[in-house]
């Protein structure tokens, strides 16, 4: 080794070659959730449009499907929504017939929501086997599922605020 150059000279340019892959747009986990998040939009996209229906709008209605009598409230910590997003969904749902808006006679400022039995019919018409398909997961399906919300609820408590909460 010449004595102008050190052992942390020579190993530079491989840490600054090692530095630039790590920076590749394709090693950025956060870019490979985004682009999953966008290949799901389009594997559900013809199951939904058949049925008149936004990823956002089959979301809710599924959220709903879990617990009757929810508050606007509660089902936006569900979908990391605020109210002022989610109303506008739940209006057209409603107007369509698939979900029943309510002020609770309790709390005047609180508005219930119900699935109809439209809403329900809906749902269980909904076939998701060709999306579980699509992501060649398999019996892998659940545990990448956990892995990504354990993620998403990482995050969340990095930036100080409670999953389920926005």
């Amino acid at each position: 080794m010449p004595k102008s150059q050190t052992a942390k000279d020579i190993a530079a340019p491989s840490s600054a070659a090692a530095d630039r892959e790590g920076r590749k747009l394709s090693n950025f986990l956060c870019f490979a959730v985004y682009s999953a998040n966008l290949a799901f939009g389009r594997v559900y996209k013809p199951v939904l449009d058949a049925l008149g229906l936004t990823y956002t709008q089959y979301i809710a209605l599924q959220a709903l499907s879990e617990e009757d009598d929810q508050t606007v409230g509660a089902l936006g910590e569900k979908m990391f929504l605020e109210s002022n997003t989610l109303t506008p969904i739940l209006k057209k749902l409603e107007s369509i017939g698939y979900v029943r808006r309510q002020r609770d006679p309790a709390d005047e400022r609180q508005v219930r929501l119900n699935l109809t039995p439209a809403g329900r019919n809906l749902l269980e018409s909904i076939s998701t086997a060709a999306v579980s398909e699509a992501t060649g997961l398999g019996e892998e399906f659940p545990v990448m599922q956990k892995s990504v919300a354990r993620l998403r609820d990482n995050l969340m408590r990095a930036t100080h605020a409670e999953p389920g909460r926005s």
